[in-house]
């Protein structure tokens, strides 16, 4: 949607056929919409990032989990009230470039583009250290280098993402079931332990495990909210439902609904499946860089279940970067539509699928190939705080673009949001608050600093980028301030 078609949408049947306006299928319907959420809170932070943040703060790390998904709801349903103002592709640009400015926007969609791409990183970094898993001791085809792997998977996931939204909408269905299954399955495996008894853990699992090894905070506080970062990395990706906007079935019935299970999608999905592995197993056996799930399985001496979750995670990585693959065309062709990138990124194959701009990101994504041949044991923390600092960027700007709605809403400027956000602003005021928290741990914290550095460094390359465009064009409405 250019910025022209967003002055003259503002009622809420208008903003419900935008997507047609935009070239794009309204292809994925209310089961593969509540999937992709579902699937969006279930990633790599946890099946992987998970083990170093128990090894570094211990129980304590499920309460870090449930304030932040606090915040994650505070976000999501920010979303929602904005999605039901005006549900489009490319949903955060577009409102920070109404609510914010016209820079505002462009950063936004650069920045949210440039998440995707280096998760897709992180993600195929992770599933080829995944495969290591059955390969390391394996000779033949499979016996394979890291690198190769992901070169692997990168291809396979471009070229799925060729066909068409319906594959894709069917692809991230199926990775999140398996995702869902998989936890659930620990739970209720979990319990069994707890309750009967059976597996080499059945001995010493406990509920008292959650403190009896040195309390609930072994490592202090402090440690505690060193583990944010990767917490919230974690979380990173649940704001997806706002890019399919322009390509669900029915956006004002299933969007909300989607948003609305983020509640006990968090319960279930991390404080509950922590609170069951670290009552069966020890958190002092957990370690950086193994998945606590299969660590988990290992320790209660069922190997051929550690082999099936391992298979899991395997899906839960390929399953985010099939979502990134989703994404970044979406957004540079929102950005080209604008005037805000190259118009080259603005073509749709007759299958509704924006080619170049999907296809360029997947490139980008290749440099992954390269981190994992360089540096095979270090790839994924060296790409995995950039990409939460990018993404967190996308979250501020929901919070104050809400914020701003709300204001104007209230003094009747614009129409009410059908599903509006609880606590108004102040809950807005309260996660940007504990994001900027988060920020600052990231600063003292010397692995995740780096990002803070290049974070500067990018904004100077969309500033210099911006003005370039904007020298071209001075009039065009991707550059005028709305009144």
């Amino acid at each position: 949607m250019t910025s022209v078609q967003v002055d003259k949408q503002h009622d809420g049947s208008e903003a419900a056929d935008s997507a047609d306006g935009e070239g794009y299928h309204r292809a994925l319907g209310a089961r593969q919409i509540q999937m992709i959420a579902i699937g969006g809170a279930i990633g790599t932070g946890l099946f992987l990032g998970a083990g170093k943040g128990i090894s570094k703060a211990g129980p304590s790390l499920i309460l870090a989990y449930a304030i932040a998904g606090l915040v994650i709801f505070f976000i999501m349903r920010a979303l929602g009230e904005l999605l039901m103002y005006r549900p489009v592709s490319g949903s955060f640009s577009e409102y920070a470039r109404e609510f914010i400015g016209p820079f505002a926007g462009f950063v936004t969609g650069w920045t949210y583009w440039l998440f995707w791409v280096v998760t897709g990183i992180t993600e195929v970094t992770a599933a080829s250290e995944y495969m290591q898993y059955w390969t390391k001791n394996t000779d033949g085809i499979l016996n394979q280098p890291q690198w190769v792997f992901a070169l692997i998977f990168t291809v396979v996931l471009f070229l799925a993402n060729l066909i068409s939204v319906k594959l894709f909408g069917e692809l991230e269905f199926w990775f999140s079931m398996v995702k869902v299954t998989a936890i659930i399955g620990m739970i209720l495996i979990c319990a069994g332990i707890l309750t009967i008894g059976f597996s080499d853990a059945g001995d010493t699992a406990s509920m008292t495990l959650l403190w009896s090894e040195g309390g609930f905070f072994p490592k202090g506080i402090g440690s505690t909210l060193m583990t944010l970062q990767m917490v919230m990395f974690a979380f990173l990706a649940v704001e997806l439902v706002g890019v399919t906007a322009g390509e669900s079935k029915d956006p004002k019935t299933v969007l909300p609904k989607a948003i609305n299970t983020v509640p006990w999608r968090i319960a279930v999905f991390y404080v509950g499946a922590l609170i069951m592995i670290l009552s069966v197993v020890p958190w002092t056996h957990f370690q950086p860089g193994v998945s606590p799930f299969v660590a988990a399985f290992e320790k209660m001496g069922l190997g051929v279940g550690a082999a099936i979750v391992n298979f899991v995670v395997l899906t839960a990585a390929l399953s985010s970067c099939n979502s990134g693959m989703y994404s970044t065309g979406r957004m540079l062709r929102d950005l080209a539509l604008n005037g805000q990138g190259p118009k080259f990124f603005t073509k749709l194959t007759k299958n509704g699928l924006p080619l170049v701009g999907t296809s360029f990101s997947a490139g980008l994504m290749m440099v992954g190939v390269w981190i994992n041949y360089q540096w095979p044991g270090d790839a994924f923390n060296y790409v995995v705080s950039f990409a939460t600092i990018s993404g967190m960027w996308a979250w501020i700007m929901i919070l104050i673009c809400q914020a701003r709605f709300r204001l104007k809403a209230d003094r009747g400027e614009l129409p009410q949001s059908s599903f509006k956000a609880p606590g108004g602003i102040w809950c807005s005021l309260f996660a940007l608050a504990f994001i900027g928290m988060v920020i600052v741990l990231m600063g003292i914290d010397k692995d995740a600093r780096i990002s803070l550095y290049c974070a500067p460094l990018w904004g100077l390359v969309l500033a210099v980028a911006y003005l370039v465009l904007k020298s071209r064009n001075p009039q065009g409405a991707a550059f005028v301030k709305r009144s």
